[in-house]
């Protein structure tokens, strides 16, 4: 038989293993090897890269790559501290992502309510619909929100007031209940900046609902029925039942949803690149105005690195608190 031949077999593989100095674990190191060499090529080497170029008093982008930039330290975040247009965009995009996120969460966990709740009926239908935004180009969205904000008269949202100035007309509503139209909704600062969140929740809701319906899917229907009959209300049973339930799900798709709002660069942009006057530049487009039209390769390279550590410390708070390396390393 061939399992008694030595060096054959799956004896004969057993043997070579036993005899090279590897452990079990050891074994597993090498196995993902080529996988770790691949993610550093495409992901590490760039960041490691980039935070070179932060080191630097490169210009252009030639001075990078032909090898004429100098080194200079931490020069260039220096530079970033003093830098009133830092603290700007660093708080506009902190206030983006924690408003953008309070709105997300709490249109996510009531469609996400009304989805599961056994007294509607099309429930499959109504799912299918609410991730409809998931199915189009992301620069598509942006750029159909961009002209329902338009400036202009005729803009969607200029003509819903516009109408709505009418009908208050008609009631003889008092001159305080109506609107300035048009508004410019892309030239004022918090009218732009009301335009990026709505936008942007949007774009990151489907993904919310599609997470706390599952959570809520796992929530044994005799918790409720228990409530219930102890006299539970529906506000009280959301607090004491559904919401436990749904605790983990809902600060895990915020972790991950906050992240893409703190990179968000599409939005800005393309309604007015940051405007009006930079006022909500946020970090992304601080960096990349920076590079592409001032030129300054290393402090662009700067406001990026610190755009990626704060990346990097929302994927370690989703890692440590929001479960999303959870049984990683169990044995």
């Amino acid at each position: 038989m061939a399992s008694s031949q030595p060096g054959t077999g799956v004896s004969g593989l057993a043997r070579l293993r036993s005899a090279l100095p590897f452990t079990s674990r050891d074994w597993g190191l090498l196995l993902v090897a080529p996988g770790v060499l691949l993610f550093s090529s495409f992901m590490l080497y760039p960041i490691f890269y980039l935070f070179y170029i932060s080191l630097t008093d490169a210009t252009f982008a030639g001075s990078v790559i032909g090898g004429g930039a100098e080194l200079i330290g931490l020069a260039n975040y220096v530079q970033l501290i003093g830098d009133s247009q830092f603290w700007t965009s660093m708080t506009t995009t902190w206030l983006f992502v924690a408003v953008s996120l309070v709105l997300k969460v709490i249109l996510a966990v009531g469609i996400a309510l009304l989805l599961n709740h056994v007294r509607v009926a099309g429930k499959r239908y109504m799912r299918a619909a609410v991730i409809v935004p998931l199915g189009f180009p992301g620069i598509f969205t942006i750029t159909v929100w961009r002209g329902m904000f338009s400036d202009a008269r005729f803009g969607v949202f200029n003509t819903i007031l516009g109408r709505y100035n009418d009908l208050m007309a008609s009631l003889s509503a008092p001159q305080s209940l109506l609107f300035d139209v048009p508004v410019g909704f892309l030239s004022g600062r918090w009218e732009a900046f009301f335009a990026y969140v709505t936008t942007e929740v949007w774009l990151a809701y489907p993904f919310m609902v599609i997470i706390i319906v599952s959570a809520l899917q796992d929530v044994p229907r005799s918790l409720h029925e228990a409530a219930m009959v102890d006299g539970a209300g529906a506000l009280q049973r959301f607090r004491t039942v559904t919401l436990p339930a749904i605790k983990g799900p809902v600060l895990f798709a915020s972790i991950l949803t906050a992240a893409t709002s703190f990179q968000q660069f599409l939005i800005p942009w393309v309604f007015n690149q940051g405007g009006p006057s930079r006022q909500n530049e946020l970090i992304i487009v601080y960096g990349y105005r920076e590079a592409i039209t001032f030129n300054q390769f290393g402090l662009s390279a700067a406001i990026l690195i610190v755009g990626i550590s704060f990346v990097g410390l929302f994927m370690y708070v989703a890692v440590r608190y929001g479960g999303l390396a959870e049984g990683v390393g169990d044995e």
